[in-house]
């Protein structure tokens, strides 16, 4: 969470660190250098779901599942660079009363396009 936000929509902010590290990294114990944190130069995408926003299991999966999927279709857009996507406000239960119902699970996909298209040129 070191990065800055780059999108907010209601529930989701998505942060972006850059890479810090050098463009060749050194391993190993012998090097006293600042090593890698990601090997590949490309978007990495994380989530992060607090139980404060999603108490069920079953929804957290489902909307890290949603985050990974609509991703992918932003990925060749994003600069290379660590983001994650952060749930920041809960969905309505008395809207959405299953995690698995396609309402919820469109909510969810319309709500995350909206978030990479701020950020995608």
């Amino acid at each position: 969470m070191a990065g800055t936000t780059v999108s907010r929509t209601a529930h989701f902010a998505l942060h972006r660190k850059d890479f810090d590290a050098p463009q060749a990294p050194t391993t190993g114990p012998e090097s006293a250098g600042p090593q890698a944190l990601f090997a590949v130069r490309q978007p990495w995408i994380g989530a992060l779901i607090p139980k404060r926003w999603a108490k069920r299991a079953v929804t957290r999966n489902a909307i890290k599942r949603q985050i990974y999927i609509v991703s992918l279709a932003f990925e060749l857009q994003l600069p290379a660079a660590a983001h994650v996507v952060r749930l920041r406000a809960g969905f309505d239960r008395a809207r959405f009363v299953s995690a698995t119902s396609a309402a919820f699970k469109q909510a969810v996909r319309s709500e995350l396009h909206e978030l990479f298209a701020r950020v995608a040129p």
